[in-house]
């Protein structure tokens, strides 16, 4: 083709073309790159809590500083009430901060340089995401304020004296056209609470009148979060910009739960890896044995907290720290957390003899089980790489949790399901992109009470691991999201057992961060020849039939098979239905799956009997 043959595409690029939007309007437009994802409530790290915490940050910031013990949250006919006792915003400045970018008390000030909120942005966002936003500040016997609707000014309240305690008192409603049917869960909301007092000891935050306070920090957190005894008492170790809590269970995996100036970093950072790894050094050189990393820290649980100067995170939700440095100038993060460990670790191990020697139990405990399954693990691995699981067992997905590049990581899901029609309808159905297909053959096998070895002379438990990437921790985990994806009749229960049973008995983790679902599908489809409605529960069906009048078309789905993949993707698509798998303090692993999968067949035969329900078309 000669040159002059090439016609480029007619597009005018003029003044017209190059735009500038107000910072409302740029937020409103692009809340993502604010707050992450929006949602509607039933994830914990949906907009509406990010909202929340933006407001708390500033809050715990005064008490950070020496200001105001008390923070009283409530949450009312969705209007959101934070009231603090710090000093309140300076008067003259209540509008500046709420309404100009890029304005706060953090950037020059020696004494915000270890806190989150350093861009200036943050209650900013709140308000332009909010269809109402009220700030008011009491200070020295005066009080200012200032409302919005959508970050614009609706009224604005002078200097005016008053008889408040000093002070912030801040209100938002978030804008239902940008978190469309959100709902406050007050399990997220309280687990966030708890987070901060674990980290602020001595502060009280009051939510709808209940009390979160913690007097021994992050021992409390562990305390917590723990759902198995700890083998020895918890090492509690700190100093002024750093606290460290470490015990080990009798769980498979590791748990970590790590902090920066206060931020939960859920998906870790330089923080966490260095503490991992210094940690097992410090240990290894402790016992002055070679002992692989991956024994000392089997069956760990911990959490480190750090403060650091202008912390740099990976995203604007500040779930991963990126700052090489623990202040610029200062100490790598790494040679910090290092040279802590090795003086206090160490220090305490020498002193505290009894838990030294119970950790070293331990450790060779899992040296020996690695050794005796290591021939094992060879050969699976083998076994996956020849079982191409790219086209026998998985049709994967084009973007991982782990690729650390795109926009929607969080949404890489896998769909865990059986038999050849469950699984080809779901394929057929997906977006290849983010939703991969696991199929299973036939019932997995109940792994309650097995040693990890079983994991890998299991044919459908070690191409399971091979497609999570999860043999080495959940650091290469490939999906955000393991959907579990079984038929609703008690075959199907069963096989959701069995595989709840193998994540709980050797990866409790997967579970307490989150990653493991139940897919909800309909179990009735009523229909006219104008419209059909998808019934997930008995009480959805009666409201159909009543909607769509006279003898509507009713099917009863018995199995995913049944449901075609034109219909599955109204089923895994936008509005997907997921129950979240969860633990509670209260849920102890053992406990749970020694009554549920174990050998105590009477008690379970009770059980059932006492919580049997009978549907009306079994009658």
């Amino acid at each position: 083709m000669e040159e002059e043959d090439i016609k480029l595409p007619d597009v005018n690029y003029s003044d017209e073309d190059i735009k500038t939007l107000d910072w409302q309007e740029h937020i409103r437009r692009r809340p993502g790159m604010y707050i992450g994802k929006l949602g509607d409530g039933s994830s914990a790290d949906d907009g509406i809590y990010v909202l929340l915490k933006e407001v708390l940050d500033n809050s715990i910031d005064e008490y950070m500083m020496g200001f105001g013990k008390t923070i009283d949250v409530t949450i009312e006919e969705g209007i959101v009430k934070v009231r603090d006792h710090g000093r309140g915003v300076p008067l003259t400045k209540v509008k500046d901060v709420s309404s100009k970018m890029n304005t706060g008390a953090k950037y020059d000030s020696k004494a915000f340089k270890k806190s989150v909120g350093l861009n200036g942005v943050g209650i900013k966002a709140v308000n332009a995401l909010s269809k109402l936003f009220f700030i008011q500040s009491f200070r020295d016997g005066k009080t200012a304020a200032v409302e919005y609707d959508k970050a614009q000014v609706t009224r604005e309240e002078k200097i005016q004296p008053t008889n408040e305690e000093n002070g912030t008192l801040i209100e938002f409603i978030p804008d239902e056209t940008i978190f469309t049917n959100y709902n406050f869960r007050d399990d997220y909301i309280e687990s966030l609470l708890k987070n901060y007092v674990f980290l602020n000891t001595g502060l009280t935050i009051v939510y709808n009148g209940k009390k979160f306070f913690s007097k021994n920090g992050l021992v409390d957190l562990l305390n917590e979060n723990m759902t198995s005894d700890p083998l020895y008492p918890i090492i509690h170790i700190k100093d002024a910009d750093i606290e460290v809590v470490i015990t080990h269970t009798d769980q498979y995996g590791e748990e970590y739960y790590s902090f920066v100036n206060g931020q939960h970093t859920t998906q870790g950072g330089t923080h966490q890896s260095a503490f991992r790894e210094s940690l097992s050094r410090v240990i290894k050189e402790f016992y002055n044995k070679n002992f692989d990393y991956a024994d000392i820290r089997s069956g760990i649980v911990a959490a480190i907290s750090i403060k650091v100067e202008e912390p740099v995170f990976e995203s604007q939700t500040k779930t991963k720290l990126g700052s090489k440095d623990m202040a610029p100038g200062g100490p790598s993060v790494q040679k910090f957390i290092g040279d802590f460990l090795k003086k206090e670790l160490d220090n305490y191990l020498h002193k505290k003899t009894e838990t030294s020697e119970i950790l070293l139990k331990k450790i060779l405990e899992s040296e020996k089980e690695r050794k005796a399954i290591a021939g094992v693990t060879k050969l699976a691995r083998e076994r996956a790489k020849k079982a191409n699981l790219h086209n026998k067992k998985l049709r994967d997905c084009r973007i991982h949790y782990n690729d650390n590049k795109g926009d929607n990581l969080d949404e890489s899901s896998i769909f865990i399901t059986e038999g050849d029609s469950a699984s080809g309808s779901i394929t057929k159905s997906r977006n290849p992109n983010l939703q991969a297909v696991f199929s299973l053959r036939g019932k997995p096998l109940n792994s309650f009470g097995l040693t990890k070895k079983i994991v890998y002379e299991n044919e459908e438990f070690n191409l399971l691991q091979a497609a999570l990437n999860i043999e080495d921790g959940l650091d290469g985990l490939r999906y955000n999201k393991i959907i579990i994806a079984t038929d609703a009749d008690t075959d199907g229960m069963h096989i959701r057992l069995l595989l709840l049973t193998f994540f709980l008995q050797f990866f409790p983790d997967l579970i307490k961060k989150n990653h493991v679902y139940i897919l909800q599908t309909p179990l009735f489809r009523v229909r006219n020849k104008k419209e059909t409605i998808y019934c997930y529960t008995e009480e959805e069906r009666l409201n159909a039939i009543k909607k769509l009048g006279v003898n509507p078309e009713i099917t009863r789905f018995k199995g995913l098979g049944e449901i075609s993949p034109d219909e599955f993707r109204h089923f895994i698509g936008k509005d997907i239905r997921l129950d979240k798998v969860t633990m509670k303090k209260e849920d102890s692993v053992s406990n749970m799956l020694n009554f549920y999968m174990g050998k105590n067949t009477p008690e379970r035969q009770e059980f059932i009997i006492d919580n049997l329900v009978v549907e009306e078309d079994e009658i």
